[in-house]
């Protein structure tokens, strides 16, 4: 715990240094670098508190050994014993607290998400299995107090989904959901099979942070940007007028269509909204490739290809590959109890980051 209590003291000494910078007029005339200031100061403080309280422990442990050791009444000792006994216990807690906080923080983790689920290989189960997967994300994020906007959708002939866009609003949405990203497995009878045969179908979810302005600039001149009339099933026109836009991000062949809006302005928004996740992602993924090429990452790369997850129907069983977890309760997951498996992989990613700060 040396190393971390020396990052400890940096911290505390930092968090001092920032109240008076906050507190000093030219500060405080220049607002962009007050804001920055102020989150920066807000995001060390649950980290500086903890870490304060744990020196009023770790001062109380010490003192009550002391008391012990000159010799008390048999009432006394009792009372002393008793404290310590909680002092100590409170100690192992706030270090574990603390480890946690000293964690590397993912800077997407407060963000929104665009998120699109795609009906792969399976056909006409394959789309119906994707709007299960909407289904379910939807029921997590009304528990979670979030709102969904669909953004765009292709509804298949038989309701169910070759693919759905949709932003997730939200606090902290993608330090939760940012794992699902991947194929996405099913096994079950398809309501059109006759011979009730079980039959496995995939889709696949794509998970990015919604990116603003600030985080991600687009130079107008990669962007190639036509408009044409948005069309409804059978190619019928749904207006008169070219509002349906289409972005092309020339660097990287990015391709984002969007007719679902009434005008073309809010389509131009919605597209530009989702080129910019999808740049982003793309240029992430790069990042992403060359760090697992040394050293594979523990919950999965959430590489489009990779199989992270089966939900198996017959036995009631879902079941995350990339950290061998499986449940029993998969028509409670699908309701969108999905709390056990995101937890789980939350535990499985910061045990692995703290066995890497340990180590350091």
């Amino acid at each position: 715990m040396d190393k971390l209590f020396d990052r400890l003291q940096m911290l505390e000494d930092r968090y001092e240094e920032l109240g008076e910078l906050l507190s000093d007029p030219d500060v405080i005339s220049v607002t962009k670098r007050f804001t920055k200031l102020s989150k920066e100061m807000a995001d060390l403080r649950e980290t500086v508190e903890k870490y304060n309280k744990y020196k009023e422990v770790t001062q109380q442990i010490s003192d009550d050994e002391e008391m012990l050791s000159d010799g008390l009444d048999d009432e006394m000792a009792s009372l002393v014993k008793e404290e310590l006994s909680n002092a100590k216990v409170e100690k192992v807690k706030l270090e574990e607290e603390i480890k946690i906080l000293l964690l590397p923080k993912d800077p997407n983790d407060d963000k929104n998400i665009i998120m699109e689920i795609r009906g792969a290989a399976g056909g006409d189960e394959a789309s119906l299995f994707a709007a299960d997967l909407f289904s379910m994300y939807s029921k997590y994020a009304e528990r979670q107090g979030w709102s969904i906007e669909v953004i765009d959708k292709n509804v298949t002939e038989v309701g169910g989904f070759k693919e759905i866009a949709l932003i997730i609003n939200g606090n902290s949405v993608w330090s939760k959901l940012k794992y699902e990203s991947g194929a996405h497995r099913v096994q079950r009878i398809p309501v059109t099979e006759s011979a009730g045969r079980v039959h496995t179908s995939t889709a696949t979810v794509v998970v990015m942070p919604e990116e603003e302005d600030v985080e991600i600039e687009l130079d107008p001149k990669d962007i190639r940007v036509d408009v044409y009339r948005s069309s409804g099933a059978g190619g019928q026109h749904i207006n008169k007028t070219s509002s349906a836009v289409r972005m092309t991000h020339l660097p990287t062949g990015i391709v984002v269509a969007m007719q679902d809006q009434r005008s073309q302005q809010q389509n131009r928004e919605k597209a530009m909204k989702i080129l910019k996740a999808r740049v982003y992602d793309y240029y992430a993924q790069q990042e992403q490739s060359e760090y697992d090429a040394n050293r594979k990452s523990a919950v999965g790369t959430g590489d489009r290809s990779e199989r992270i997850r089966t939900y198996n129907y017959p036995q009631n069983r879902v079941t995350d590959h990339r950290i061998g977890l499986s449940l029993n309760k998969l028509d409670r997951i699908m309701n969108g109890e999905l709390e056990d498996v995101i937890d789980a992989l939350v535990l499985f990613e910061q045990t692995k980051a703290m066995e890497k700060l340990e180590n350091e």
